[in-house]
């Protein structure tokens, strides 16, 4: 059901776009709490209120510069709807002031050749210049592309109570169209984006949302029954979900996290999913006493290292604008300190994963690499291979997603073990 595009949403949409653009919280956030303090918004005018903000935070440079001198939250939001939605004059009518109408064609008339390539590609300088050293001049604007487009929406299939087929069958028999994603042999992809909090099937535990490429992760970790694992940043849980299933809930798998809100966040998802083999635990640092109990006896552990989070610019985009190079270097060494830490808990011949949501050289293979160095007692593994024994075909030593080449978020991670 489409939204009716009234004064008083378009309203909605401005008042939303100011706080964002302080950027002083998250957007989800943002969005989240303005939608808790106006339930008078239904299912489709949140969804067009949501979906014009975050257009405008995608591409708010090019926006910027097609506005003129004059830089209002009212303005961006035109923009957006005129140039990223495409939409005609007759569909601004509800709310374009005639004075307005001059300026809206010389919006949509803009060209952006002569727009320096950051601010054409809708990226900050350091980060743009960034993505031009790793990636090559010539790639970069097809990955930002990809990277300013809204992302899919990603179901993974709770093996323990359903298969995939049998749950995209019933979601089709609620209208809810879905099709298998092309690496995880556990994800379904909707053509849409429906209200799924509600839904029987959702609230019996038979699926969490999670990104296709996040879903690799428990491939590459291959948690089997009866093992002892670590998921050490589980934040609220949704790779922890997936590693119990992986385990048939058996074994015992601990979730570590420094945030108790995160892990109480867990709580109503476990209940869901129908797990007991999960083990929350809250720890103060990488150091914890917690952490070295535990030393030498896991088989696998899981780092989904807390980074940058440039990889999610897709359903993130204020990202970008609100991280800088002085952070992603605070997060390298913290990056390090928590691979070091996790290491001491696998016992000889078990397998560490590290992975970020980055796609940034320095939070991901150079920290592997540093490990490397300093941990002869680790060896890298082909994740290729470990992907193919499970029917993924993906390339590379390590693993590497990207928006533009696989239509998931950018993901990274390399697979570790501890030699006998």
């Amino acid at each position: 059901m489409k939204a009716r595009f009234t004064p008083a949403l378009f309203a909605h949409a401005e008042a939303v776009l100011a706080q964002l653009l302080r950027f002083d919280h998250p957007a989800d956030a943002v969005v989240s709490r303005y939608f808790r303090e106006h339930r008078e918004l239904g299912h489709a005018d949140r969804g067009f209120v949501a979906e014009t903000v975050f257009a405008v935070l995608r591409r708010q440079r090019s926006l910027t510069a097609r506005c003129g001198e004059l830089v209002t939250p009212r303005r961006l939001l035109l923009a957006a709807l005129a140039v990223v939605r495409g939409w005609s004059l007759r569909e601004f009518a509800p709310v374009l002031k005639a004075a307005e109408e001059p300026w809206l064609a010389e919006v949509k008339a803009f060209r952006d050749e002569g727009l320096p390539p950051a601010v054409r590609d809708d990226m900050p300088d350091w980060l743009h210049a960034l993505l031009v050293a790793q990636y090559g001049e010539e790639n970069v604007p097809r990955l930002v592309r990809a990277m300013n487009q809204a992302a899919p929406l990603d179901l993974r299939v709770n093996t323990l109570k359903t298969g995939r087929d049998d749950l995209r069958a019933a979601l089709a028999a609620d209208g809810i169209v879905a099709e298998p994603t092309p690496y995880s042999p556990i994800g379904l992809r909707l053509r849409d984006k429906p209200a799924l909090a509600k839904h029987p099937l959702f609230l019996g535990g038979h699926f969490e949302v999670q990104d296709e490429g996040s879903q690799l992760l428990g491939a590459l970790l291959e948690a089997r029954r009866g093992e002892m694992v670590v998921d050490f940043c589980a934040g609220a849980g949704g790779k922890t979900l997936l590693i119990g299933a992986q385990m048939r809930n058996t074994g015992r798998l601990y979730a570590f996290d420094v945030s108790d809100k995160r892990l109480s966040n867990l709580k109503p998802r476990l209940a869901r999913s129908g797990l007991s083999n999960v083990h929350p635990v809250r720890i103060e640092h990488e150091r914890d006493a917690k952490v070295k109990r535990l030393a030498g006896k896991m088989d696998r552990v899981l780092v989904d290292a807390p980074c940058s989070g440039l990889g999610t610019l897709r359903r993130n985009p204020d990202l970008k604008w609100r991280q800088d190079e002085t952070a992603v270097a605070e997060l390298n060494a913290k990056q390090t300190a928590i691979l070091a830490a996790a290491a001491t808990l696998v016992r000889p011949g078990g397998r560490l994963v590290y992975a970020t949501c980055s796609l940034l050289t320095a939070e991901n293979e150079a920290v592997v690499q540093a490990f490397l160095a300093k941990h002869p007692d680790f060896c890298l593994r082909p994740a290729s291979e470990i992907l193919a024994k499970q029917g993924i075909t993906l390339d590379g030593e390590m693993l590497r997603l990207l928006p533009h080449l696989h239509d998931t978020d950018a993901f990274f991670a390399a697979v570790l073990e501890r030699q006998v």
